[in-house]
Parts: C-alpha cells; structure tokens; sequence
C-alpha cells in the first residue's frame, strides 16, 4: 500500500533570554523563505512564525528527511540573529502585540478576527493525506473526525501562556476554540453537503472562503486531500512522524464507528484532552462509551495496525507510543524542562528538537 500525505508544521523566533517572541524584518525573512531540497519554508500569520512545509511524500522517511533539512536550516538562521527556533504550541511568554505578515490574505483574517489577534500567537502541525476521490474524501474524513481527541491528548504541546503553565496540555487548542469553524467538523452526507455548509459560513461573513476554515480536520482547498490540524507543534521530527503517520493509517482505515459521534460530544472530549492530555478520559469511537485515555489509544492503534503494517509505519508508531508513555508528551516533557532549569532548560529543549 501508498499513499501520499504531506506535513506542514510551524515555528516561533524567541529571544535567545527571555524566550519571548521576536518578530523578523522582512529582508531577513527573505533570505530563509523558498523552496529548500524538496520542501519550502514560508511566511506565516504573524512575523515572528516560519511554516515548513514539505513535497508530497510516499514514506516516512522521505517527508522525514525534508523536515530534518528545513529544521536545520531555521535553527542556522536564527541562531544567526541571536534567537532560538522553537516547535512549541504556544510561547512560554508573550508580550502581545504581534505585528501580521504582509499579505492580503492575511490582512483579512486579521481584520475578521479583532482582538483575538492580539494574542493569537498558535503553531500547529497539519498532515495532508492524499484520498483522489472526491467522496471517498469525505468518508474518510468522517473517519478521522472521531479520533481528534485520542490525536490532540497524544500530541498537547503548548503547556505555558504569559510565562506560567496555563493548567492545559495544549493551550494552543483553547485559543484556536475562540474562532469561528472550528475544533470538531459535522459528520458530512457527502460532498455537495461538506460544500453547502462552507459556503454557509461564507455567506455568513464568519469566515472569508474556504481557506479559512479552523475546523481541526478539514478537506484542503487546494489539494485532493484530507488536512488533519488537530496537531500542536511538535518538539522533534519523530513527533511530527508519529503523528503524520497516525493520521495517514486512521484516514485510510475503515470506519470507526455506525453512529458518528455528535460534533458537541466532541468536542467535550477535545476540552478534557487539551487539559489533561493522556490523563484525560476521551470517547472511544469503537463503542461510543467514554473511558481512560490509554485504552482509547489502544483502541486506536488496534483499529490501525493492519494499514500501519501495510505502510511501513506499525514498528515505528508502537514504539512512539511505548516512548510517550514512558517519557511523556510533549507538553510534559516542556514541563519537566522548565521545573529542571526554567528558562534555560526550556531553551535548551527547544533546540535539542530542532536537531532531532
């Protein structure tokens, strides 16, 4: 078995001291953006965020090696400007303030969403998984949709807002819940229903165009494929794997479940899995009863392994779940850096990432 998928995932620039932010200069960030050996770096939301994304890739270790490029490459290019490059959700402090990248686009968002900008300082991590045809697409998205929380409890990354742990796993996702479309998509009869509730919401003016959508699964715009962001940031390449290859068995394995999950049931457990993270209790889509993370996750990766198998991935993802476990996520491994050394430990573990 293949399939195509492909991996975009987002960086800050932090102070090298204080691990805030810093916004870079348009001719710096010139230099760094563009195609890189069979990825691209490019501009995102605000100026102090770089987006790597890679080609489309057939395996692991193929969309792997693109990532370790681009991730040496941002670490080079910030330690150039005395800055650290960090795959963390949320910042460990923020001065708000955050000036927008230039792009009309963008421009838009930001004047949609006020405020919220302000302090919108998010990175997160999409998989594109490539389904050609326009129906089994949605299927497959129907799919995934009810495995978000098992993904986002296994992947919390973003513990710290305002330079103290904000209480959830992954506040990142707690911030994305403020825009509009977003956490949980509804179950889809087919395509012509997916394309009649976008453009709902288009018309609605809750969001702009289809792009916009903050749903944490979603089909691209662009591209034959199902996009699943339900992902924070990831601390290193291997997390970034894990996940893309997660995302890829589960979108390409048959259905979860003959009665799809309601969307607030959803996102009920999405809450309880940013907060907690692997402590939480989720739904488990195989019974639609609710029970301790680990067995849903078990339950997961069972209702996987036959695609994981097929596609190279099953040793590589058991084996990540046996390292969660015994080390954490990545929101607790941040944790115990910053309990260990504050700052400095934290800046040390955000650069050991971008090399791993």
């Amino acid at each position: 078995m293949s399939a195509r998928f492909g991996v975009e995932e987002e960086f800050v620039v932090l102070d090298r001291q204080t691990l805030a932010p810093i916004g870079m200069d348009h001719g710096a960030r010139e230099r760094i953006t563009g195609r890189r050996g069979g990825g691209e770096v490019m501009p995102e939301y605000l100026t102090c965020q770089l987006e790597c994304a890679t080609s489309p890739a057939e395996t692991r270790a193929e969309a792997g090696e693109q990532l370790m490029r681009m991730r040496a490459l941002l670490a080079e290019h910030a330690s150039q400007q005395g800055a650290v490059a960090a795959s963390s959700a949320t910042p460990f402090i923020a001065a708000g303030g955050f000036v927008v990248s230039t792009s009309t686009h963008y421009d838009e968002v930001a004047d949609q969403l006020g405020e919220i900008t302000r302090d919108h300082e998010v990175n997160g991590l999409h998989v594109h998984v490539e389904v050609p045809d326009d129906e089994e697409r949605v299927r497959a998205l129907n799919r995934v949709r009810e495995w978000l929380p098992t993904l986002l409890a296994l992947t919390g990354n973003g513990p710290y807002a305002h330079g103290r742990h904000s209480g959830f796993a992954s506040w990142r996702s707690i911030l994305i819940r403020r825009l509009p479309s977003s956490w949980c998509p509804p179950s889809f009869h087919d395509l012509d229903d997916y394309t009649a509730r976008v453009d709902r919401l288009v018309a609605l003016g809750a969001i702009g165009d289809a792009a916009s959508i903050a749903w944490a699964a979603r089909l691209s715009r662009r591209f034959p494929t199902v996009e699943v962001r339900v992902f924070d940031a990831q601390l290193t390449t291997d997390d970034t794997l894990f996940a893309a290859a997660l995302a890829r068995a589960l979108i390409l394995s048959g259905s979860a479940s003959a009665r799809p999950a309601e969307p607030d049931a959803i996102d009920a457990s999405m809450w309880t899995a940013a907060r907690r993270g692997t402590q939480s209790r989720v739904i488990d889509p195989t019974t639609g009863e609710v029970g301790p993370f680990w067995e849903v996750a078990s339950a997961m990766l069972d209702h996987a392994r036959s695609v994981l198998a097929d596609l190279g991935d099953e040793e590589f993802v058991v084996e990540q779940f046996a390292r969660i476990r015994a080390d954490g996520t990545g929101a607790e491994r941040q944790e115990r850096a910053y309990q260990r050394g504050g700052v400095a430990g934290l800046r040390d573990l955000y650069l050991s990432g971008m090399s791993a």
